[in-house]
């Protein structure tokens, strides 16, 4: 049977709107690519009777619980605490825990605060699990057949610790030798029921099913498949996936929008400038986000003002009082600026209006305009995109890497 796995995260800051809870999307998500499946998530806050009951009452309905945060040096930090009294054990000072806090700073040649020892007072009988990254240890709880894991709030540790110390537990006590499988397919330009419609005339092996998701801009399939052949059965239906989904398929599994452009970029040998208004440098921040971007990359313009496009990419006067900064005319004079200015092999230029205010009834907010300029190819078009300000953004620079991609698939042989 599945085990049945719930998430708990701990902290005032989750509840009063200071942080946003990304340890439970990351935790499900590394569940998920090894096979298992998250059934319940709840967050409390720094009160330790709340953290008490959250962890009974979550006890006897799960075999496994991933409780992050309150692992700190400071007196709101009260996980450990609350854990010992849930669970009926005396709070003791774990010499191995100490050992391993000393070790941290003694590497790192800083002093150990005495408030640091704090994170070494730990239930009885407790599992220690090592933080690779920093200072508070985790640990494990047996109780009642149940499996509870405390690891820190830290982003950066917890997924270090899930990583190096939970799945593998988890898949010792498992024991399941072919676990479920999962590959996921990125598709942009196409609305989940569209996707979802496509899929229902592809043949997927037996054995095959399939989830839906949105990762916006981007409509996440989800192919899985469990036993001894699973990653056969899952190649079998990627011929399928690939074939119905065609240009609209961007990444699968760990891949990105941008780290596909960046790689076709490389493989082509070809060279980029940037021209970007409404994106205030989105597209070069997300394309600079993979290593050896350098490689294709050669400049990006921020050209926020009438006078930057007019100064550093040699819009014209003419065009920016007739037509308009936000215009056809203005993002191709616009790439056409920054590759004579750059010699670049390709220039990509955006510009439009990202809102909230701006719009006009001829060019609404939303309204974007996207141009291409290679040696052998100009192009130039207009969008109308919906929603907030930072939507409008996202989907405009993803449109744009869109184009790159589409644009160098067409140019790069299969060999």
């Amino acid at each position: 049977m599945a085990l049945r796995i719930a998430v708990l995260t701990i902290g005032d800051e989750l509840l009063n709107g200071e942080m946003a809870d990304t340890n439970t999307a990351a935790i499900a998500a590394s569940l998920g690519a090894h096979g298992y499946a998250l059934r319940e998530s709840l967050t409390v806050g720094d009160v330790e009777g709340d953290i008490i009951e959250a962890l009974q009452e979550t006890a006897r309905k799960r075999d496994v619980i991933i409780a992050t945060g309150g692992l700190g040096p400071t007196a709101d930090d009260l996980t450990a605490r609350a854990a010992a009294r849930a669970f009926g054990r005396r709070l003791a000072l774990n010499e191995e825990a100490l050992s391993g806090i000393r070790r941290y700073f003694r590497e790192r040649g800083r002093q150990m605060h005495p408030r640091n020892e704090k994170q070494a007072l730990l239930p009885q009988r407790a599992l220690i699990l090592p933080n690779p990254v920093g200072t508070a240890p985790g640990f494990l709880l047996h109780h009642d057949g149940r499996e509870i894991f405390f690891l820190p709030g830290v982003p950066e540790e917890m997924i270090a610790m899930l990583e190096g110390s939970v799945l593998p537990h988890l898949r010792q006590r498992d024991g399941e030798t072919f676990p479920m499988q999962q590959r996921v397919f990125k598709i942009f330009g196409i609305a989940e029921p569209q996707v979802e419609e496509t899929m229902q005339r592809v043949a997927l092996p037996e054995g095959v099913e399939t989830a839906f998701g949105v990762e916006y801009p981007m409509v996440h399939l989800k192919l899985r498949a469990a036993g001894e052949d699973a990653e056969g059965l899952l190649d079998g239906a990627e011929i399928g996936v690939r074939k119905a989904l065609g240009d609209s398929l961007v990444a699968i599994g760990e891949e990105t929008l941008a780290g596909n452009v960046a790689r076709m970029m490389t493989a082509a040998g070809k060279t980029l400038a940037l021209a970007e208004s409404c994106t205030g440098g989105l597209i070069a921040k997300l394309l600079t986000d993979i290593p050896g971007a350098s490689t294709f990359l050669d400049r990006s313009a921020v050209t926020y003002a009438n006078r930057a496009k007019q100064d550093w990419l040699g819009v014209g006067e003419r065009i920016l009082e007739e037509e308009g900064a936000v215009s056809d005319a203005c993002a191709l004079a616009m790439a056409r600026g920054a590759r004579r200015a750059a010699r670049t092999d390709l220039a990509l230029a955006v510009t439009g209006i990202a809102g909230p205010a701006g719009g006009t009834a001829q060019k609404p907010v939303g309204t974007v305009y996207i141009a291409l300029v290679a040696g052998d190819e100009e192009k130039v078009e207009r969008y109308r995109f919906g929603g907030s300000r930072d939507r409008i953004r996202l989907l405009t620079a993803v449109t744009a890497m869109d184009w790159l991609r589409r644009y160098l698939g067409e140019r790069i042989s299969p060999g």
